[in-house]
């Protein structure tokens, strides 16, 4: 009896195994420390790291590789292994004519009645612009909006609720942080941003801050950096007035190159929105900070040698 024959030759089965491998290893890292929440494309971009490691590249060399693998060969390779913990279900893709409309429909639509009626009468120190629905959702589900203290938006909310201008209007130096990629559409987005907050009122300018990528952020990083279509040379070209490219920047986004938010690996992209948004981080408690309290103890409590925490006199006295 003759074995069964099968149309994938020899080549392909030992490459497939080959990309098994590394999409389980990609899959054991992407994720820590912890448990870690991260998207279909930064477990794509985990792989292409464990394919083509730059560990022994200097920091200083920068450098933004091609991906070593195809994104179909990797959706193939994840079909195979099954269920990953911790990744997130793909946003749905909107196309350019139904994005357009929800921009025409929010910005003709006069903006809904909170449930509190109070809740926009409240300055609202930062905020943060995701130019990647699938980013801004990762971010929620690590709870990044909570431990910053900063709610988390998508370009499908801009322009921005008068009211919400209002409130960052309300604040001495609100800042509104964009996160984009290193691309043409990424850097128009902040201009965008800046159009929306643009005279807000509440007597104070509101900050607009690039958080990035841009190509040389991604170039330090050693992002892969796929390769698209060179922009139009009589389109409107980038911004300048809004984001400062160096003439190398310039060049090589005029080749088609861009790099995704998620090509930095999980971790490190949560520490950096979290420190960027948070500010400097505050002093611990130590024995100096809490003679300093002292003067300001009020006679209600009696201070303990611990940060936050009161006790009655009588309990003293026990």
């Amino acid at each position: 009896m003759t074995p069964p024959t099968t149309s994938t030759p020899g080549g392909d089965g030992i490459r497939a195994r080959l990309l098994d491998r590394a999409l389980a290893t990609a899959v054991s890292r992407v994720g820590a420390p912890g448990r870690i929440r991260f998207t279909e494309r930064q477990l794509y971009y985990e792989m292409c790291r464990v394919l083509r490691p730059l560990g022994a590249v200097p920091r200083r060399l920068p450098v933004t590789p091609a991906a070593p693998v195809r994104y179909e060969r990797f959706e193939e390779a994840l079909r195979r292994y099954g269920e990953v913990p911790g990744l997130l279900e793909p946003v749905p893709v909107l196309d350019r004519e139904a994005e357009a409309g929800a921009e025409d429909r929010t910005a003709q639509a006069p903006p809904r009645e909170p449930a509190e009626p109070d809740l926009y009468d409240y300055g609202l120190p930062r905020l943060l612009v995701c130019q990647s629905r699938s980013v801004a959702r990762m971010l929620l589900a690590n709870d990044v909006h909570l431990e910053a203290a900063c709610p988390v938006l998508t370009p499908d909310s801009l322009p921005l609720d008068p009211r919400l201008v209002a409130g960052l209007g309300r604040v001495d130096g609100a800042t509104v942080h964009v996160l984009h990629d290193a691309s043409t559409a990424g850097l128009a987005l902040v201009a965008r941003v800046r159009d929306s907050v643009a005279g807000a009122p509440g007597g104070h300018a509101v900050r607009v801050a690039s958080m990035g990528l841009v190509p040389r952020h991604a170039a330090a990083l050693h992002l892969t950096s796929p390769r698209g279509p060179a922009p139009d040379p009589d389109g409107p070209g980038l911004p300048a007035a809004h984001v400062a490219l160096r003439p190398r920047e310039r060049d090589w986004l005029a080749e088609g190159r861009f790099a995704e938010v998620e090509a930095v690996p999980p971790a490190r992209l949560l520490r950096t929105v979290l420190r960027q948004v948070r500010g400097p981080r505050i002093p611990s408690h130590s024995i100096w900070t809490g003679l300093r309290e002292l003067r300001t103890a009020g006679f209600m409590t009696w201070p303990t040698n611990r940060p936050g925490e009161t006790r009655r006199y009588e309990d003293t006295r026990r």
